[in-house]
């Protein structure tokens, strides 16, 4: 009987960039049910670092993982994955109450600049009158950021089996019993990194879920000849209606920010959400839609309260929660990852995340 001293489940940017962090300092096996790690919510994401992103609970998370993206250690990454975007939140002059929260909600954190949005974003229609700058914001390139946390955890000594699936899990004397695809195995702790199927992962073993549900995110193509700039920023409504940013010459991304709940899934785009995505990008800019290029669709699993939970269930022991990560799983992963290493290993909280409060991200608040 094969034995770990640690299972994640799970081999997207959270079960990675933990993975990552625990490889070397234990033995970690890391199982993931498709053939490519990363092939749902983590490989069609519309990634940016945004610090407004997520809300204020998911603010800290993100603002210390900045610099880690941003210059990342040599031996992680030769180069940043980062690069300037900015973003222009916009708004009509009934989004003045949306306007003034995100003002007080990150003053003092964020940097953030009322403006007139009309003289950033040309062909913006007259009536978006509202505006807020938020400088800092930057791309990230996620397929490298991704592939980056994989290859340390193997350099570490950790091991990934792709297309491996969790039947079942029995708690044992000394930990857990694994039943899978590819066989049994023994682990004295499970991580459930599994995204959508968070929920899924604890009912195999014999857990009551917390509630983390996948909400469906569509996301287009389009080719738009006018499009004045491949450097504007992204430009996203304070309604959450929609948001688009520029993908290089002549090309957008456009989402409108749908959130469908959905059953744990190879997700696919809503058609009727393609449609109200057009409708919205024509009511905020009057530049013309020559093509939908192309068009996706990404699970992105919230728990009920949307914040992350990270931690041990405190009613079943050896079960690690590293799930409900939102939208917002590539933008926080380098200080997730330090955080959920510090609550599994113990000691003191690394220097890169010593103002970041865990207790928040606690399953704790949901038994």
């Amino acid at each position: 009987m094969t034995r770990f001293d640690i299972v994640i489940v799970g081999g997207g940017i959270a079960g990675a960039s933990l993975g990552a962090e625990l490889a070397g300092k234990a033995s970690v096996l890391m199982l993931e049910k498709e053939d490519v790690a990363g092939y749902h919510a983590t490989g069609r994401s519309v990634a940016f670092w945004e610090e407004t992103y997520g809300g204020p609970k998911v603010q800290p998370l993100t603002t210390a993982s900045g610099p880690m993206l941003l210059s990342p250690d040599p031996d992680f990454s030769e180069r940043s994955f980062m690069s300037p975007r900015r973003t222009l939140h916009v708004g009509r002059a009934r989004d003045r109450a949306a306007r003034d929260r995100l003002l007080t909600e990150f003053a003092g954190k964020v940097g953030l600049e009322p403006v007139d949005p009309r003289t950033i974003v040309p062909g913006l229609r007259a009536d978006w009158t509202l505006g807020v700058l938020e400088s800092a914001v930057m791309d990230i390139d996620v397929a490298a950021l991704h592939q980056a946390w994989l290859r340390r955890f193997r350099q570490w000594g950790g091991e990934l089996r792709l297309g491996s699936t969790l039947h079942a899990g029995r708690r044992q004397a000394d930990g857990w019993r694994l039943e899978t695809s590819d066989g049994s195995l023994d682990c004295g702790v499970i991580v459930n990194a599994a995204g959508a199927w968070a929920d899924e992962v604890a009912r195999v073993c014999g857990m009551k879920p917390l509630g983390i549900t996948p909400l469906l995110r569509t996301v287009l193509q389009l080719r738009v000849p006018a499009l004045p700039s491949a450097d504007l920023p992204l430009v996203m409504d304070l309604a959450a209606r929609f948001y688009f940013k520029p993908e290089g010459e002549g090309r957008v991304w456009l989402t409108p920010h749908d959130e469908a709940p959905s059953p744990p899934c190879d997700a696919v785009p809503d058609e009727l959400a393609v449609a109200q995505a057009i409708a919205r990008f024509q009511e905020a800019v009057d530049w013309p839609i020559e093509a939908v290029e192309r068009k996706w669709a990404g699970l992105r699993s919230f728990a009920p309260d949307r914040a992350p939970v990270y931690g041990f269930d405190p009613d079943m022991p050896g079960f690690f929660w590293f799930a409900g990560q939102g939208g917002f799983g590539i933008q926080t992963s380098p200080a997730a990852a330090l955080l959920g290493r510090a609550l599994m290993m113990g000691g003191a909280m690394p220097k890169a995340i010593a103002s970041v409060d865990p207790s928040p991200y606690s399953p704790k608040r949901f038994r």
